[in-house]
C-alpha cells in the first residue's frame, strides 16, 4: 500500500484552501456585483429624480471598485468647449483631494471612439500628455460611454484605483453594465427635468401674458362725436407691441402706439418700461414732442445699443378737432378721407433709443367728419403669404375705403381678418397691434 507524504497533502489541502478562498471571493464579488445592478435597476426605474439616480450609481460604485472619486458626465453636443457637464461627483471621504476631471485630451478620445478607456498609469501612457507627479493627478481611470439608442449621451468615470493592480477588467466589464442599464433611464429623468424646466417656463409666460393683457387699456374712451377702439395681438405669449389711451385733460386725448425691437419675454419687458415712461411723460401734460424726446433719453440710457422701439404719439383735441403728432421711427399711420389720396403721418424723427439725443419734429392735422386714421404696427403690414407677398399699406386703404360705415372696432377685425386671409396658414411672425380714430 503506497503511503503519501504528510507534508504533501498538507500543501494539497493548503492549495485548495486557497482555491476556495478565491472562489469564495469571487462568488462574494458577483453577489455584490448582482446586488449593485439590481439596486440601480429599481432605482433608475422608479421615479427618482435625475439628482438622486446619479447619486446612487456613483455612491455605489467607488466603493465597490475601490475608486478615490467617480463621476456621471452628461454630453452637451452644443457646446464646442468643455461638451461633458460634470452632473454628480462623489469621492472617497478618507482622501482629501481636490476634484478630478477629464481635461480636453481625454474628452477628446471618448468623443472620438465611444468605447471603455482604462488606464492604471497614465503619467507614462503616450496617448495622453498629462505631466503626471502632482499629488492632485489623476494616476488611474477608468471611463465608460452612456449611450442612448445609439448616441453617446455621457460618461461614467471612476478615477485613481486603491489597489495597485489598478482597474481590472472585471472593473470594466461592471461599470459598462451600469452605464448600458443606466444610459436610457438618465436620458428620460434628463428630459423629464427640461420638461419640467419648460412647463415652469410655460407658466411664468402666462402669467407675464396676463400681466401684459392687464397694461393695455380695459376701456375705450368715447368722446363725444369720435369712435376709437384698439386691439394687440401678440406673436407669443407676450410680445413688444402696445397701445394706450390717456385723458390729459377734458376736451384732450393722448394715444401711443409703440414696438419695441424684437419678440418675447424681452421685448415686453422693455415694453412696460417704455409704457410707464410714456405714462409719466404724457400724464404731466407735455407735449407730444417733449415727451418724446424724454423719453427717448431714458430708454437711451437705460438699454444696451442694439434696444430701441419705435412710437407713434399723438394728442387729439376733441373740442377743435386738431390731432398734434409726433412720429419716432413708426410705420406711417394713414388718415383715410373720401376722395382723396391717403395721407401718411410722417412728421417726427427716429427710433427711440437709437441717440441719446434728438430733436423730434411735432405736426398737426384737422380731422374732418367722415376721416378716419389708422395706426397700425409693422405685423400688420409685413405679414407675408407662401409667396413671400406683403399684406402692404395699400391693402389697409383699400380695406378701410370700402368699409366707410363700419365702426372703428369692426374695421380693426375686418383688418385682421384679411391679414389672416392673406397669410393663409403661414405662421405670425410679429405682434400686431392696431388703434382706429374715426370722426363721426
Amino acid at each position: 500500500m503506497e503511503r503519501k507524504d504528510p507534508e504533501s497533502g498538507g500543501k494539497d489541502l493548503l492549495e485548495e484552501n486557497r482555491r476556495l478562498g478565491r472562489e469564495n471571493l469571487r462568488l462574494q464579488r458577483a453577489v455584490e456585483e448582482l446586488g449593485i445592478l439590481n439596486e440601480i435597476a429599481i432605482a433608475i426605474n422608479s421615479t427618482l429624480a435625475l439628482e438622486k439616480i446619479l447619486d446612487l450609481i456613483t455612491q455605489r460604485c467607488v466603493p465597490h471598485l475601490r475608486a478615490e472619486q467617480g463621476a456621471v458626465l452628461l454630453l452637451e453636443e452644443h457646446k464646442e468647449e468643455r461638451p461633458f457637464q460634470t452632473l454628480c461627483r462623489v469621492g472617497d471621504t478618507s482622501h482629501k483631494r481636490l476634484p478630478f476631471r477629464l481635461d480636453d485630451q481625454l474628452a477628446g478620445w471618448m468623443l472620438r471612439y465611444r468605447s471603455p478607456l482604462r488606464i492604471n498609469d497614465l503619467g507614462s501612457d503616450p496617448r495622453f500628455a498629462t505631466g503626471a507627479g502632482d499629488i492632485f493627478s489623476v494616476h488611474s481611470l477608468l471611463c465608460v460611454p452612456m449611450v442612448c439608442k445609439g448616441r453617446m449621451t455621457g460618461l461614467l468615470a471612476v478615477f485613481n484605483k486603491k489597489a495597485e493592480a489598478g482597474f481590472s477588467e472585471d472593473d470594466q466589464r461592471l461599470l459598462s453594465i451600469i452605464a448600458s442599464e443606466s444610459a436610457q433611464v438618465i436620458e428620460n429623468a434628463r428630459l423629464a427635468e427640461k420638461e419640467k424646466t419648460l412647463l415652469r417656463v410655460q407658466e411664468e409666460l402666462n402669467l407675464a401674458r396676463d400681466i401684459q393683457g392687464n397694461l393695455l387699456p380695459k376701456e375705450t374712451p368715447r368722446p363725444a362725436g369720435y369712435d376709437i377702439a384698439g386691439k394687440s395681438v401678440p406673436a407669443k405669449e407676450v410680445g413688444g407691441d402696445y397701445y394706450d389711451f390717456l385723458a390729459v385733460e377734458e376736451n384732450r386725448l393722448a394715444f401711443c402706439l409703440g414696438d419695441v425691437s424684437g419678440k418675447g419675454l424681452p421685448a415686453a419687458l422693455l415694453m412696460a418700461n417704455l409704457q410707464a415712461a410714456i405714462r409719466g411723460q404724457a400724464l404731466a401734460g407735455t407735449s407730444p414732442t417733449s415727451c418724446l424726446e424724454k423719453v427717448n433719453t431714458l430708454l437711451f440710457r437705460s438699454t444696451s445699443p442694439e434696444k430701441f422701439a419705435t412710437m407713434f404719439f399723438g394728442c387729439l383735441d376733441t373740442l377743435d378737432h386738431v390731432l398734434h403728432y409726433c412720429n419716432a421711427g413708426h410705420n406711417y399711420p394713414l388718415l383715410i378721407r373720401d376722395g382723396v389720396k391717403p395721407l401718411r403721418l410722417s412728421a417726427g424723427g427716429l427710433a427711440l433709443g437709437c441717440l441719446e439725443s434728438f430733436p423730434f419734429e411735432e405736426a398737426t392735422v384737422e380731422l374732418l367728419p367722415g376721416d378716419r386714421l389708422i395706426v397700425f404696427s409693422d405685423g400688420i403690414s409685413e405679414a407675408v403669404n407662401h409667396a413671400d407677398e406683403e399684406f402692404s399699406e395699400a391693402r389697409i386703404s383699400e380695406l378701410v375705403a370700402a368699409n366707410r360705415d363700419a365702426s372703428a372696432a369692426e374695421l380693426i377685425e375686418k383688418i385682421l381678418q384679411e391679414v389672416s386671409r392673406h397669410a393663409a396658414g403661414q405662421p405670425q411672425m410679429d405682434d400686431m397691434t392696431l388703434v382706429v380714430v374715426r370722426r363721426e
